[in-house]
């Protein structure tokens, strides 16, 4: 089977990006900029981005554009079969992923569609909290909106990496853009629009603590979508001549940007009606609905902030399944639609118990490790084969790979070859990104 790639630069880097925006973006980033120092968080993060998510990054870049094949195949080539390990290691992760992100994923499908059907006029807080509570813990209801979040994703990779992945990240990534541009607008013409702005942006030192500078750390690793073979899959999809450190640079540039704006959507709008600044599926789905019911226009203005988040949740999906797709391609032999229909059916499978294990739906008394099945999927896969790879990727290329080959790579330009950059890369992949991630191991473990 021939191997298809982007037809572009500008195609890599929308595929990219659509890959590291996720749905921690627009609940999780903004919160956490704001409760730890605002524009000092975002300083910190920033050189945590350049020491760890970065290197990681163009590493994985490297694997994937240089051996033009899936995780497992690729480190087997560059490595020899003992390394192929670490491929299985990011399939197995993005698998565990997507069994519980595709649940969540649902629910925000599932928003979508209430508020295109004005579900949330006139709703209350009492009545808000019901809503989510009925979505979640509805069997029937969680199943078939994860099943049709699945069968986005399965449609369109389908259609190949062309046809499929790169024309819906073209059309669906600047859809994202203007949208969280149209809620920014609105929300920065509230009253007291500007608490919100200086919650996120305000330089505040005094918030930044230890405590801050490690939760910095685990973000500019986990919130790129490296680790998990991800980034390597969409790699080997590369242009010959894409400038592998510049794309990894303004995909986290832009990754951040986009969090940002989505503060700005949220929190002008949660404190000019003095709610509470929680993040998580709290703030999503309760606090939203409610702020927006209250809004000139505000049914459109929330349905388009789903839809935003649904595309966010979707581009997300589609590095994830990927990965597996492109294993089952290549090492099983399989052709690309029955590849999608299995690994489809697999997450299918195991997402369904994820999605049932919620708090207050019918296997939520399931326990495995302790926790709920939807919490060990996400400990297994965040805690452990995440870091564990990341560890594994960056010594893997700082250590075992000729820097010469490296180079030539990342570049596709003899007259970089011995850039100032790339010399402060190489010294950073070897002896700093490494035991950053080995913190963040050792923090989310324990």
């Amino acid at each position: 089977m021939k191997r298809e790639k982007f037809s572009s630069s500008f195609s890599v880097f929308l595929a990219t990006l659509g890959s590291a925006i996720g749905l921690g973006n627009i609940w999780r980033f903004p919160y956490i900029t704001g409760m730890n120092g605002g524009g000092a968080f975002l300083f910190v993060y920033l050189i945590c981005v350049l020491l760890v998510g970065i290197p990681v990054m163009i590493s994985e870049f490297f694997i994937g554009r240089k051996t033009r094949l899936n995780p497992v195949l690729a480190f087997e080539k560059l490595g020899g079969r003992k390394w192929s390990v670490v491929g299985y290691m990011g399939i197995i992760a993005s698998l565990l992923i997507m069994f519980f992100y595709s649940a969540v994923a649902g629910w925000v499908y599932s928003y979508t569609f209430k508020s295109l059907m004005g579900k949330f006029n006139g709703v209350t807080l009492e009545t808000s909290k019901e809503i989510f509570i009925n979505t979640i813990t509805n069997p029937k209801g969680v199943i078939l909106w994860q099943i049709i979040a699945l069968l986005v994703v399965a449609f369109v990779l389908a259609m190949g990496v062309k046809g499929g992945i790169e024309r819906a990240t073209k059309i669906l990534m600047p859809i994202l853009f203007i949208l969280i541009l149209i809620c920014d607008i609105r929300a920065l013409t509230l009253e007291n629009s500007f608490e919100g702005i200086k919650f996120l942006f305000a330089v505040d030192f005094s918030k930044l603590k230890s405590s801050s500078i490690l939760t910095a750390l685990g973000l500019s690793f986990f919130k790129l979508s490296l680790g998990v073979g991800a980034m390597i899959t969409y790699a080997s999809y590369f242009t010959d001549d894409d400038n592998l450190m510049l794309t990894s640079l303004n995909v986290a540039l832009s990754d951040t940007l986009i969090s940002l704006l989505a503060g700005i959507a949220i929190f002008p709008t949660v404190f000019a009606f003095n709610m509470e600044p929680s993040y998580g599926p709290g703030l999503l789905f309760i606090t939203l609905p409610l702020i927006f019911s209250k809004l000139p226009f505000g049914n459109v203005l929330l349905f388009m902030f789903f839809l935003l988040t649904s595309i966010a949740a979707t581009t997300a999906m589609l590095s994830l399944v990927e990965v597996s797709v492109a294993y089952f391609m290549e090492v099983k032999k399989i052709d690309r639609r029955k590849s999608v229909f299995i690994v489809t059916c697999i997450i299918a499978l195991f997402g369904s118990l994820a999605a049932l294990s919620v708090e207050g739906n019918v296997l939520s008394n399931v326990k495995i490790l302790g926790k709920s099945i939807f919490d060990t999927f996400d400990y297994l896969s965040s805690n452990i084969l995440l870091p564990l790879g990341g560890i594994l990727i960056s010594a893997f290329v700082g250590y075992f790979i000729r820097w010469e080959e490296v180079v030539l790579e990342i570049v596709k330009n003899h007259e970089y070859r011995n850039s100032v950059y790339l010399r402060v890369l190489l010294y950073v992949l070897k002896y700093i990104t490494p035991i950053l991630i080995l913190v963040i191991f050792i923090k989310e473990l324990f």
